[in-house]
């Protein structure tokens, strides 16, 4: 894979190449630095060709629509020789899911923390129409700071109310999928979104998904009968707040109907419990000429599903090392969403 950018990007100074990120199944992300302003940024690389579809474009549309302090910024996509070239913010700590990993679990007011910044971000996507659909610690960020900002990343399977067709396929991560997703049947993303939301929560709390079958957990049949009986439990050894316990049984209810919303989650006692100021008045204004525009995006990923110079032509061991991410894992449903 080539790495021109028309030296809008190189490898961050005093490094002996772009440290890669992420490797998946369609691309490489890698750590790269503006040459403009010195700012590291992630770079997303999918291999122009066939895999350049329609999704892409609505991940890409759908991202750029969102500038808010609790999501990745969406910078801009180029096109190189090769591949498609996705310019997004650099979230320099991680995953959430790694510092939950690393502790087993959090404290109350630390899950609380992080959770007031989650529905932040998904409050202000609802707003703007969008639904995430993949909501999880995976794809919760930490912006590397003393106190960490939570940053909502990957929006591949994200639906737009006014743009995109109505959700209704089965996508997502089996531990965190809403009963109504797993019916193949019309749904509100956003709802769905809100469930997901739940299990973030409740992990992050108590260490453990929420209907996972301890005693086989890898089993997705009997994650998905637990999740269609709403079969889970608060472990006695965890102590919990009647509170939070409140939230979660709010949250976890079968009938999509019936379930909090998330203007119900902002305006519930225990959210509400030391809310960040800068939660209460968010200013996500941007000055929307300095973006790329939509049209702009939709035209060079059009551009990017013809395929790239051959490897006669291209640097083949850099092709051959950046060839796989998308930011999703092992243990994902995406049944028909390629026809949605």
């Amino acid at each position: 894979m080539d790495d021109e950018h028309d030296g809008r990007y190189r490898a961050p100074e005093g490094a002996t190449g772009a440290k890669v990120l992420g490797v998946g199944n369609f691309g490489t992300a890698k750590l790269m630095q503006s040459t403009r302003t010195g700012a590291l940024v992630a770079i997303k690389y999918l291999e122009r060709g066939e895999k350049i579809d329609e999704n892409v474009k609505r991940e890409l549309v759908n991202h750029r629509l969102l500038t808010h302090p609790n999501i990745v910024r969406f910078i801009e996509v180029m096109l190189t020789p090769t591949h498609l070239a996705i310019v997004m913010e650099y979230a320099a700590g991680g995953e959430l899911f790694n510092r939950i990993a690393s502790k087993g679990k959090f404290s109350e007011d630390e899950a609380r923390y992080f959770f007031q910044q989650l529905i932040s971000g998904v409050a202000y996507c609802h707003a703007k129409g969008v639904a995430h659909r993949d909501l999880k610690l995976e794809n919760t960020l930490l912006d590397g700071g003393a106190v960490p900002r939570l940053k909502i990343c990957d929006f591949g399977y994200s639906k737009h109310s006014e743009i995109d067709s109505d959700p209704k396929s089965t996508v997502g991560t089996p531990a965190y999928i809403a009963p109504e997703v797993l019916k193949r049947q019309v749904y509100d993303g956003k709802t769905a979104d809100v469930w997901s939301c739940g299990v973030t929560l409740y992990v992050m709390l108590v260490g453990k998904y929420p209907f996972e079958d301890k005693s086989d957990p890898r089993n997705f049949r009997s994650t998905i009968t637990k999740i269609f009986a709403c079969d889970y439990k608060f472990p006695s050894n965890v102590e919990l707040s009647d509170g939070v316990k409140d939230l979660i049984r709010r949250i976890f209810v079968v009938d999509a109907a019936k379930r909090i919303d998330v203007s119900g989650i902002q305006s519930h006692p225990w959210f509400t419990t030391n809310l960040p100021l800068e939660l209460l008045n968010v200013d996500a204004d941007v000055d929307e000429s300095e973006m790329m525009t939509i049209e702009d995006i939709r035209a060079i990923v059009d551009a990017a599903k013809t395929p790239g110079v051959s490897s006669m032509h291209a640097n083949t061991a850099h092709a051959q090392e950046d060839i796989g991410f998308s930011g999703e894992f092992e243990g994902e449903f995406d049944d028909d969403d390629m026809h949605a």
